[in-house]
């Protein structure tokens, strides 16, 4: 029995399909869930925008920084937030290189949520987000840990 179980349920007329997700008894509808995800990123970008957190004791500082003292691949990812936000990519380069370079393998990956695109591109989707990929990612996050420490 599994842990979770999905219910799928189509309703309101042939024209007009609405899904609608049924987890342990509670419902939610997909487009509240994409609205609460959206009205968030919103909150948290103005946020980002409006406070660096390089300067604000607010934000939340690395436990692996503070425990080790090694940066991990994340640090400067939210400076590097807040000078993207003010279109200052050089800082937010200097900050976390990783994160700018993997902004658009992150925006290629949205895409592919898509059903669309990914019938329409299964290889691709197994190449970019295979089993293989993941283990490069994995490499390539221990191999930038490695160097930005050294």
């Amino acid at each position: 029995m599994p842990f979770f179980k999905f219910d799928i349920q189509s309703s309101f007329l042939k024209e007009y399909t609405f899904v609608i997700f049924n987890i342990n008894s509670i419902t939610i509808k997909k487009e509240f869930i994409l609205l609460i995800a959206v009205a968030l990123t919103l909150i948290l970008g103005g946020i980002y925008f409006s406070y660096s957190p390089a300067n604000n004791a607010f934000f939340p500082k690395c436990p692996v920084k503070f425990l080790t003292g090694f940066s991990c691949p994340g640090c400067g990812s939210q400076r590097a937030v807040h000078e993207l936000l003010h279109l200052n990519f050089k800082k937010a380069f200097e900050y976390n290189a990783l994160l700018m370079v993997s902004i658009p393998y992150l925006l290629t990956g949205i895409a592919f949520r898509s059903d669309k695109v990914k019938t329409r591109y299964p290889k691709t989707e197994n190449f970019l987000f295979g089993h293989k990929a993941l283990l490069i990612i994995l490499g390539v996050l221990v191999i930038f840990t490695v160097f930005r420490n050294i």
